[in-house]
């Protein structure tokens, strides 16, 4: 078990954001999909990342890492795979198990779909209840991993349910832009609605057939003419996670200054929300077309209110930020909190309330107290990366050391992200199999 001790240490410096994670596993399934020759640059290398790519090679991809690179050839041609069943492990990804379920369900073959950890406890109800309609045999765990399925997946007018998360629906839109066929999703009930636009955006850059938006609740495809500029190469730049950039940007808020470099401030991604947030706690903020550079308040740091629903990743962050907030801050979606690599509501109010920072569950509703002090303590990251990045951002204006046990989490999604601290100033000791 890796154990990570943060010291109280204040931080300055400038760092590049790490590749988004939603980008580059989308930017997997679309050069999958789209076959020929794909150059990713900038492409991410976390735990997750890492899940995307050894499915996309099991499903007719080669991939060759060249100069800071990824260079993809794909042939994913149902009419000449193998029947033999297939095994893809999507290790502890959800959008992997969400996104690539469906799309592995066009084949006309067996694939067991497999994973490790937190994910084989997450809900995959959805593929029971929506696979059979659309022509796929589908037998699973009473509702949990395993799951096998026998394509091949046949677009159909279909009305479907996306309270639970849109990455359901991303693998659909995948496979329904791949079949190229007149069908219409009906979506009820869309939650993180800016996932969706991160999987539109991504189709296009690789030249997919693109569905008519109407406001999120219609998803129409209509059959286009094969053109043939469909194979020609791509080359793709996975820009930069705003959902592990805010973990720095609230460790600037809290405990010095740094500037990140990297992040796209027009970006389809939800979390760059947390910007807005930053503004209204006081901080010193200020943004040019390449970097982002945030400094802590002299006069201290004000509550905040905020709506999470569409962008729940941000609820750790946010967390450690209103800690050093005056007064109470309400975060509004922590029903969307129940399914994650943790239940993070609990394990934030439990692992937080060791620091001395008291958080109280009502309903929806998360309501943070901020703290006089945060108390030197050994927290838990219950293997999940964000709570270990969470308690670590706290810990830098602690009283004193604060200590993350299995703190190699932070693999799943920002592998770097200690050293990072550590090139920013902060005092950060480990055992050999953390850092």
């Amino acid at each position: 078990m890796a154990t990570v001790n943060i010291h109280p240490s204040p931080i300055h410096g400038r760092l590049q954001a790490p590749p988004s994670k939603s980008c580059m596993q989308r930017a997997c399934a679309a050069t999958l999909l789209k076959g020929g020759e794909t150059t990713i640059h900038n492409y991410g290398t976390s735990n997750d990342d890492n899940a995307a790519i050894e499915i996309i090679k099991q499903l007719g991809a080669t991939v060759i890492y060249e100069d800071g690179k990824l260079l993809i050839h794909s042939i994913f041609n149902p009419l000449s795979i193998n029947h033999m069943p297939i095994t893809i492990n999507c290790n502890e990804s959800g959008l992997s198990l969400r996104m690539f379920t469906s799309i592995a369900a066009l084949l006309p073959a067996t694939i067991i779909i497999t994973g490790k950890g937190s994910l084989l406890n997450r809900p995959i109800d959805f593929f029971n209840k929506v696979l059979p309609i659309l022509g796929v045999a589908v037998s699973s765990n009473e509702g949990k991993l395993p799951i096998e399925i026998t394509g091949s997946l046949k677009p159909k007018d279909i009305e479907v349910d996306g309270s639970l998360s849109s990455q359901f629906l991303t693998g659909l839109l995948f496979a329904y832009s791949y079949k190229n066929t007149d069908a219409i999703i009906t979506v009820n009930n869309l939650k993180s609605k800016p996932y969706i636009d991160v999987t539109l955006a991504v189709m296009q850059d690789f030249g997919m057939q693109l569905p008519v938006n109407k406001n999120y609740q219609e998803f129409i495809f209509n059959h286009q003419p094969i053109q043939q500029s469909t194979n020609q190469p791509v080359t793709y730049t996975v820009e930069g996670d705003w959902s592990n950039a805010a973990f720095l940007l609230v460790a600037g808020a809290i405990a010095g200054s740094l500037t990140i470099t990297g992040l796209q401030i027009d970006s389809a991604q939800a979390d760059k929300a947390i910007v807005a947030v930053l503004k209204i706690v006081g901080c010193n903020i200020v943004i040019t077309e390449n970097d982002i550079t945030i400094t802590a308040s002299n006069l201290g740091l004000k509550s905040f209110d905020f709506d999470a629903t569409d962008c729940p990743d941000l609820f750790p962050p946010l967390v450690a930020l209103a800690a050093y907030c005056k007064g109470i801050t309400t975060i509004k979606g922590v029903q969307r909190l129940n399914h994650k690599e943790s239940n993070r509501a609990i394990v934030l109010q439990e692992e937080f309330g060791k620091i001395g920072v008291a958080i109280e569950l009502r309903d929806d509703e998360m309501f943070i107290a901020g703290a006089e002090q945060i108390k030197a303590a050994t927290v838990h990251s219950h293997n999940d990366h964000r709570i270990a990045m969470a308690c670590a951002v706290a810990a830098l204006k602690a009283s004193g050391t604060i200590t993350i046990t299995d703190a190699q989490a932070i693999d799943k999604s920002y592998p770097a992200f200690y050293e990072d601290l550590k090139k920013l100033g902060a005092s950060v000791t480990a055992s050999p199999s953390a850092i």
